[in-house]
């Protein structure tokens, strides 16, 4: 409570000795679980852990009307033991890609090795997390015969934080399993007792970013693939999470009683459309995660930024600041109807994260997030995201369940924008806006709008769902036009084809 404005924080175990814990399990099979989902308690924990992370990271204003704001590497965040431990953690997962190197044969999609590296962490996750938490934290529940541990729904969020060696991929999903291993350990009582915002500012600037350094390395290094990615329709091929902590530090201050900003900017911070200019991102990636997170882009693709990055492109045109950006509508931080009150980045995380089946399908359930209905919840309305899945179909009583291959989607569908059209000969033809909800004018150098406003897709772009999926790959395929090949100063004009540094 600040001011008698009461913030909404993650609970923790007031018993942790008579809780009882569960193996994680996947429940999300079909579309329709989405819809539980979202009125789990799971899902309640998980949206309250985002934005308590994401109000940490807004500027303070200090008693002598001084702003202090929170950088990356910033001297003001002080670690405590736990953060410091889970860094050493990372440190460890990192050295085993020395152990691990990537194949050197030929390959159209991930390195085959990354299968290897996740074998090796997958056999070393109790060790590391008992090098690296404390015993008596990852012991609760020892006492349950034959019952599982902390340690054991820690470990469920800790392994599906890398992606997936199966597909060779990382995406959204995966980076929500951190996340949730991060609020595991919250809700364990792992973390000291602070003042508001203090140790949640810790998690993000000493842990949440050096995992995303980890990440990004890893993809790198065995060009992993973007699982589930929507391509020039997405936000970010692999991240959403520091877009919204990113804009957050560069939100107008606020004090502990405030609530948090809906428009304006922290003094002298970058303006949003440098986001399209190398010079000023490579500068600006070195103390803000949003910034990092568009930096990480410039070094994996090619090409005009609003080409490939359309959403991103759109983002930055907004003229009401990175309030605007950010914006949480405070009632949402206290409670009640998620989906009707959220804005911006948040609002987009809601749906473009925790409400598509196949991001959220791989997230197991346990005690720590649990499957049970949250009886304050407001049931979701069915919209495209949930419905994004594979659909139950009847069947007779005794033919049981119907198989995951008759409920599979055709192949291409799922990857086609949602309000893609079917042009003439069945082609597709691209009419939808790719202009974000509160996207403000028209950025220099990008497609004019249609007459109804939205922006569309230079006609010369061919239908992307088609294409087969690839880490990092070009927006258009470089064989998908049958055009000859381009000059260097053709690749680098506003229409060029976006192309991944190898691409010939």
């Amino acid at each position: 409570m600040a001011n008698g404005l009461a913030i909404r924080v993650l609970s923790t175990l007031d018993a942790p000795k008579g809780h009882v814990f569960a193996q994680p399990i996947k429940k999300i099979h079909e579309s329709q679980d989405v819809s539980a989902f979202l009125t789990s308690k799971a899902y309640t924990d998980i949206m309250t852990w985002v934005l308590q992370l994401n109000r940490s990271m807004f500027p303070l204003k200090l008693p002598d009307n001084t702003t202090q704001a929170w950088t990356i590497n910033s001297d003001a965040i002080q670690y405590s033991g736990p953060v410091r431990q889970l860094q050493r953690l990372l440190l460890k997962l990192e050295d085993i890609i020395q152990e691990v190197p990537p194949d050197t044969g030929p390959r159209r999609f991930g390195n085959i090795s990354f299968r290897r590296w996740c074998e090796v962490v997958d056999s070393r996750a109790s060790d590391l997390l008992k090098e690296c938490l404390p015993a008596e934290l990852l012991q609760q529940g020892a006492s349950q015969i034959e019952g599982a541990t902390a340690e054991t729904e820690l470990k469920a969020y800790l392994m599906g934080s890398w992606g997936s060696g199966q597909r060779l991929d990382y995406g959204t999903g995966h980076e929500l399993s951190f996340l949730a291993f991060l609020g595991g350990i919250w809700k364990l009582n792992g973390f000291p007792k602070a003042d508001p915002g203090v140790e949640e500012r810790a998690i993000v600037i000493g842990v949440f970013h050096p995992y995303l350094d980890l990440i990004r390395k890893l993809i790198k290094t065995y060009n992993l693939e973007p699982a589930g990615s929507h391509g020039v329709w997405g936000l970010d091929d692999h991240s959403f999470a520091p877009y919204i902590f990113g804009s957050a530090q560069l939100s107008p201050a606020i004090t502990e009683g405030d609530l948090t900003p809906e428009e304006g900017s922290l003094l002298n911070s970058a303006d949003p459309g440098g986001v399209a200019k190398a010079n000023i991102v490579e500068k600006e990636r070195q103390t803000n995660l949003y910034f990092a997170a568009i930096g990480f882009i410039y070094d994996v693709k090619r090409g005009p930024f609003w080409e490939h990055s359309p959403m991103l492109f759109d983002i930055s045109g907004i003229r009401a600041g990175w309030g605007k950006i950010n914006k949480v509508c405070m009632s949402t931080l206290c409670g009640g109807d998620w989906a009707n009150k959220q804005q911006g980045m948040i609002k987009m995380y809601n749906a473009e994260v925790l409400s598509k089946f196949p991001v959220v399908q791989h997230f197991p359930f346990g005690s720590l997030f649990s499957w049970d209905r949250d009886p304050n919840a407001i049931p979701p309305p069915s919209t495209v995201h949930t419905t994004s899945g594979p659909q139950a179909r009847p069947v007779a009583p005794d033919q049981g369940m119907p198989s995951v291959a008759a409920t599979r989607p055709i192949p291409g569908a799922g990857t086609q924008a949602p309000w893609a059209k079917s042009g003439s000969a069945g082609q597709p033809s691209f009419v939808g806006t790719t202009t974000a909800p509160w996207a403000g004018a028209r950025r220099e150098g990008a497609p004019a709008p249609s007459a109804d406003g939205s922006t569309r897709i230079p006609p010369i772009m061919p239908d992307t769902s088609r294409m087969p999926p690839g880490a990092m790959a070009p927006t258009r395929a470089p064989w998908a036009s049958g055009q000859p090949a381009q000059s260097s100063s053709q690749r680098d004009s506003p229409g060029a084809q976006t192309k991944a540094p190898w691409a010939r």
